[in-house]
């Protein structure tokens, strides 16, 4: 890009956060003559064909002063051109893996999967194998867009590796920008199901505050609560069941910024239990009985990951434009802990009585 093109003020790479997607802002040279929207983009974003501009404009994700632009449209001074595309092509090589999905519903034009605990959703830095992405380019080999060993083909969002829950992924290039778009507008539904350590004050509310990776340890995210840095983030919490010493949460994110649900409780004084990321792997809660430590070491065992489970998601579909809402059960270590939970709290009923 040349130093005459500096106007491209406002790129949001978004890396490592939720949203697989990036936002450009571009502001028309005033002595710009009038060029074809497409053709106008192509010279000045690097790595970017122009069928790639093409289809992000007949998904309605460029606008020209706030209104959705075809590739036609001729480009004039000032014009204010916002656009939201998927990320492009990552020189990684991509191995397809015949690894089971389970598969909730599929279509020609997205995949649903509900995702196991312990799998790492696109390759990266120490984990070039056994990723969802690795299973989707074997499944879905006979696609275009899984054929050309893209690191982040047909991903919009991510969840962390042990979290598990429901992903949307797809499968060709116009689903993939209206997908994008619907998570960069924030109108995808998604709730969460966390148990956290601590009695939370209200049955219900909401944590504002932005993140971004910590000053201190990168691989962690930090709340910075004056809004100095980071990026805006928004969780909203209702409180399931209250065990005493934790709590079962429902969350809906409203954004979607990296480890966000687990940032965000942590920073409010309730880590998720045994994230140890967050703190949460060791006993903040109760008392110092040898027999309440076993408790928990118990449930340790048995759930060896943060308390998170991606429950719900909601969409409209890419193509039919109808509603879509998709819901997966608890997995099984997170229901086997509620279930102790339950039977703890039970029991000291009866010992109270």
């Amino acid at each position: 890009m040349t130093e005459q093109y500096k106007e491209i003020e406002d790129i949001e790479l978004s890396e490592g956060a939720d949203e697989m997607f990036e936002h450009f802002a571009i502001t028309v040279d005033r002595g710009q003559k009038m060029l074809r929207l497409d053709k106008y983009l192509v010279d000045r974003m690097e790595h970017c064909s122009r069928n790639r501009i093409q289809t992000a404009a007949d998904s309605g994700n460029i606008l020209v002063n706030g209104v959705a632009a075809k590739s036609s449209y001729k480009v004039k001074p000032l014009d204010r051109i916002t656009l939201v595309m998927p990320y492009p092509k990552r020189e990684v090589e991509i191995i397809p893996e015949n690894i089971p999905l389970n598969v909730v519903y599929e279509d020609d034009d997205l995949i649903i999967v509900n995702k196991e605990a312990g799998m790492v959703v696109h390759p990266g830095c120490g984990n070039y194998s056994g990723t969802l992405v690795n299973a989707l380019t074997y499944h879905l080999k006979d696609l275009p867009l899984f054929q050309e060993g893209d690191m982040r083909a047909g991903l919009v969002h991510r969840i962390d590796k042990d979290t598990s829950g429901l992903l949307v992924v797809a499968k060709n290039e116009r689903s993939h920008a209206r997908l994008a778009k619907q998570f960069f507008d924030h109108t995808i539904h998604r709730r969460y199901v966390a148990l956290v350590w601590g009695n939370l004050e209200q049955d219900e509310g909401t944590i504002i505050g932005n993140i971004g990776r910590s000053p201190k340890d990168r691989l962690q995210m930090y709340v910075f609560a004056d809004g100095s840095d980071g990026k805006h983030a928004v969780t909203h919490y209702r409180v399931l069941k209250r065990y005493g010493y934790v709590t079962l949460v429902e969350c809906r994110l409203e954004t979607g910024r990296t480890h966000q649900i687990r940032v965000h409780l942590s920073w409010q004084g309730h880590p998720l239990f045994n994230d140890a990321r967050y703190g949460g792997d060791r006993i903040l809660k109760g008392t110092t009985f040898s027999k309440y430590k076993q408790f928990i070491e118990n449930c340790f065992t048995l759930l060896p990951r943060q308390a998170l489970h991606a429950r719900e998601l909601g969409f409209i579909h890419p193509t039919t434009g109808k509603e879509m809402r998709f819901e997966s059960e608890l997995p099984e270590d997170l229901k086997a802990v509620i279930a102790k939970w339950d039977g703890y709290v039970a029991a000291r009923a009866l010992e109270e009585e």
